[in-house]
């Protein structure tokens, strides 16, 4: 079943944002015109409580942007974003979901952050995403959203080592570091992952 996954298109990624990804809005009407070509869309929501200890606010004498050791994990300290139930954390109101079929929650423990919409940061505890696409016997997955270098980046390589055929859609994304996630782009196809452009899914 050809699966679309969109992940974390969200007030406080895109411009206007706490935590905004360049370009980030660019990407959303060329993700509402491709979902009819896929079988099952999937969305994935960043929905920290406001206690997250990825954000740099709840660390005395930290700057955003930092990088610490967080329970044996490198952690980037954040501007405060997608808080529950907040403006932030909503999908934008740009974004079609009537087709969106399920939406998986992450970075909900105070005590680690999550990237992938497949587990968290230390792969201690699964969101429910791999086993609930097996059962849909959806192997053939499609990823687009924010942002390109972590989200996304982390989801792909977590569907890659998890056995799913894996495939990023590189316009319908953006990075919050591009010349990082050129570097990024490599690990995917070596993993075995493919890179496509959109107008390869739409004629």
């Amino acid at each position: 079943m050809k699966t679309l996954i969109i992940i974390d298109v969200q007030n406080d990624f895109l411009p206007g944002g706490s935590l905004a990804v360049p370009k980030g809005d660019e990407i959303i009407d060329l993700i509402n015109a491709f979902q009819e070509k896929f079988d099952l869309i999937i969305a994935t929501q960043d929905w920290h409580p406001a206690g997250h200890s990825s954000f740099a606010a709840n660390h005395l004498g930290k700057e955003e942007f930092e990088t610490i050791q967080l329970h044996n994990q490198e952690q980037v300290l954040w501007p405060i974003h997608c808080v529950q139930n907040s403006h932030g954390a909503a999908f934008s109101s740009s974004l079609q979901t009537s087709k969106i079929e399920a939406v998986f929650r992450k970075g909900m423990n105070p005590e680690i952050d999550s990237y992938s919409g497949f587990f968290d940061n230390a792969h201690a505890k699964s969101t429910g995403l791999a086993g609930y696409l097996k059962e849909k016997n959806a192997e053939d997955l499609y990823f687009c959203g924010l942002a390109a270098d972590y989200c996304v980046y982390f989801s792909i390589m977590d569907a890659l080592n998890i056995g799913f055929s894996t495939t990023l859609i590189e316009d319908a994304t953006r990075a919050i570091d591009p010349s990082k996630f050129k570097d990024l782009k490599e690990n995917i196809l070596q993993k075995g992952g493919k890179i496509v452009e959109s107008k390869n899914l739409l004629y």
